[in-house]
């Protein structure tokens, strides 16, 4: 399969929004729409205009979405002022899956990072996601901290 990385469009949303309610979890959370619901385009619009972020989808040869992921650049004080790069929103399209697509995304996102000078990169999943975490240890991710959440 042949594919290449970009950053998102606006077009680009509903195929996004697609792919991250393509699962038992991502159903009960996303809302694919037409129209699309508002608050999708103004986190679209935020994203977009946001220099330490970063919306990347993969394309196929006809520039069909088959995958995306958001990148945020952060910096901080803690290890001398070290930023990260955090990984979030991963997806893959069930028909491309198995394919290669999802390591090279991830080690392209890594390289991403490098090259905007972060010397961590770090990613959440969801702990009954035990696939992708299988996946991201693969690739050299450990899981060091425990991370919590809290809605507001």
């Amino acid at each position: 399969m042949t594919h290449s990385f970009r950053k998102a469009r606006e077009t680009d949303l509903i195929d996004i929004i697609r792919l991250l309610a393509d699962d038992d979890i991502g159903q009960g959370r996303e809302f694919v729409t037409d129209p699309i619901d508002q608050r999708y385009q103004t986190a679209f619009a935020a994203i977009d205009a946001d220099e330490n972020q970063l919306l990347v989808v993969a394309v196929d040869q006809k520039d069909h979405v088959i995958g995306c992921l958001q990148l945020s650049f952060i910096p901080g004080l803690s290890r001398t002022g070290t930023w990260r790069g955090q990984i979030e929103s991963v997806r893959i399209a069930r028909e491309a899956r198995g394919s290669g697509l999802g390591t090279a995304f991830i080690e392209w996102a890594v390289e991403t990072c490098r090259a905007r000078g972060c010397k961590i990169v770090q990613l959440t999943s969801d702990k009954s996601r035990t696939d992708s975490i299988r996946f991201y240890e693969k690739l050299g991710f450990t899981a060091s901290h425990e991370g919590l959440k809290r809605s507001l």
